[in-house]
């Protein structure tokens, strides 16, 4: 057994490695630049939406609140006349700053699991492989499988859910190698 403090070094060394290779990703290569589609009508709709007051929030339209409501005539009308929405609407105070940092953390706790799981598995001394499977397979879980949640209920679009799975396979590779190098000897 390796206890988690003793592995700080690969915990920070993969949530660097990760955080590098997300940059990447998403800023650098053209890989997830097709995710998201703009809306048709852009500035009106963003008008609209400041017109009524819509504020920081998760929505769902059209909206039942109830799985009785979900009975009503009304609401099965609006359902099937749509549109159809999940919509998340940022406030100001949402910045790029922010979310890095919160994702570095992420990246950090995904770390210290990786290192728990492994760390249970395998002991000191541990050949390079048998780290890089516990630690590697910890890290895929926690980078990708919540994912298909949102292909599966929001209907994110499923290529942009399979890219998102890729980007985690790579993750985990660099964490499981990182875990793999500085593994201690004994």
């Amino acid at each position: 057994m390796v206890p988690v403090l003793s592995l700080w070094l690969p915990i920070i060394l993969a949530a660097v490695l990760v955080f590098l290779a997300s940059f990447v990703f998403h800023m650098l290569l053209p890989f997830h630049r097709s995710d998201y589609d703009k809306v048709a009508s852009e500035d009106q709709v963003m008008e609209a939406l400041r017109r009524v007051g819509v504020g920081p929030g998760n929505y769902m339209m059209p909206h039942a609140g109830s799985p009785a409501a979900m009975k009503d005539p009304a609401f099965k009308e609006k359902w099937e006349k749509g549109p159809r929405a999940f919509m998340i609407v940022m406030g100001k105070g949402a910045s790029m700053g922010k979310s890095l940092v919160l994702w570095f953390l992420y990246c950090l706790v995904v770390g210290v699991f990786a290192a728990y799981v492994a760390g249970r598995a395998v002991g000191p001394g541990a050949e390079y492989l048998s780290v890089f499977r516990f630690a590697g397979t910890t890290a895929f879980v926690g980078y990708t499988l919540a994912l298909w949640q949102n292909s599966i209920w929001y209907q994110i679009k499923l290529s942009t859910t399979i890219k998102s799975t890729v980007d985690g396979l790579i993750y985990a590779l660099l964490t499981a190698g990182a875990f793999g190098w500085l593994w201690p000897n004994g």
